[in-house]
């Protein structure tokens, strides 16, 4: 086994995270008593059913494989089911209604959009704890609690970094969404959190789009900016190719490129490659392929999420209430429980924590 040597503050602060965490559900194990851990005195098992947005996206693949592994060590039976693909709702409704039917006791879900909120309303009427992971929902009280990234800090500490990086020159900007026909707040809150964090005004806070599409902005050194597009690359490699390639049509000199998760960047950065263009490119994830992509130049800083800790703490949080335990609060000033981001980049900038490449690589996730 490597042996790990902690020499950055922030990385530091990353694994500090991680562990206060996993402290945090044992303890709350703990104060059930010792003999009343989950699993334990021959307790029957219960039925809970894990839907995420699709089954290829990496962030979901480490999602299911964690809970899988969680659901042994918690004594529950785990049915697991997504959406066909990014924005099938009617997928997700769909293994909603199953999960009632079966009678299980819970649901983790990361939420498509607004458009199952009222899947998510029955469940809870027919007796089911229903937790979202990763995208809280809109309105938060629609599900019993969401264990998230603060997603709004995750597009800001890129936008941060993003606005030491063009040092005062003009950004000429593409900003490369999940959706352009669904409202999701994790669309909105990264793209919204990353205009902020390179200084530029935002009108209303959970619609992408109507910012002014020209002005100054005021991180690092400020300057002025244009935005170029919104477009939608639907979370995947395929979509964010589609999306850059929309962009340069408009304006063939985009030198900053936001993207709503890493697939998109890497499409983004082939259709960048294809044209003769180079620009800075931030995104969101962490996972092991998008961290080696910084490391190897393609993604410029990721915000880097833990998903395998967002659904240890749902399985672990439904066993627990369905054995009679007490529900998790949401921590302090926000309406979800945070479970921990860090910027992932090996150019850092004065002002914004972050961690080099080598150090996510060691704690990331997916191949």
């Amino acid at each position: 086994m490597t042996r790990v040597t902690f020499t950055n503050s922030s990385y530091r602060r990353a694994i500090a995270i991680i562990a206060a965490v996993s402290t945090a559900v044992t303890v709350a194990a703990c104060n059930r008593g010792e003999s009343a851990s989950p699993g334990a005195g021959g307790e029957a098992p219960i039925g809970v059913s894990l839907i995420t947005k699709d089954s290829t996206n990496p962030f979901f693949v480490a999602m299911q494989k964690g809970a899988k592994e969680d659901a042994t060590k918690n004594n529950v039976k785990l049915t697991v089911s997504s959406g066909k693909e990014e924005g099938d709702d009617q997928g997700q409704i769909t293994a909603i209604e199953d999960a009632i039917a079966r009678g299980d006791k819970g649901i983790l879900i990361t939420p498509m959009s607004n458009g199952v909120n009222a899947a998510m309303t029955k469940a809870r009427e027919a007796g089911l704890y229903v937790i979202a992971l990763d995208t809280p929902p809109d309105p938060a009280d629609t599900v019993d609690i969401t264990f998230a990234t603060d997603n709004r800090q995750a597009g800001k500490l890129g936008g941060q970094w993003a606005a030491a990086q063009l040092d005062g020159k003009p950004a000429v900007i593409a900003l490369l969404d999940l959706f352009n026909d669904k409202i999701v707040s994790v669309d909105y809150n990264r793209d919204q959190g990353f205009l902020e964090g390179v200084g530029i005004d935002v009108a209303d806070p959970k619609k992408n789009g109507d910012e002014a599409k020209s002005g100054k902005y005021t991180g690092g050194k400020g300057g002025t900016y244009t935005i170029v597009c919104n477009e939608a690359g639907q979370g995947a490699e395929d979509g964010g190719r589609s999306a850059m390639e929309r962009c340069l049509a408009k304006n063939p000199n985009i030198n900053l490129v936001y993207t709503i998760n890493e697939p998109t960047a890497v499409g983004a950065n082939a259709s960048l490659k294809a044209a003769g263009k180079t620009a800075i490119i931030v995104s969101v994830d962490g996972g092991c392929a998008g961290v080696g992509s910084v490391k190897s130049g393609v993604i410029g800083a990721t915000a880097q999420q833990y998903p395998l800790k967002m659904a240890t703490l749902g399985m672990e949080a439904i066993a627990k209430i369905a054995r009679g335990g007490e529900k998790p609060s949401t921590s302090p000033g926000l309406d979800f429980y945070n479970t921990g981001v860090a910027l992932v980049t090996d150019k850092k900038v004065d002002g914004v924590d972050s961690i080099s490449s080598d150090e996510g690589a060691k704690i990331c996730w997916g191949n």
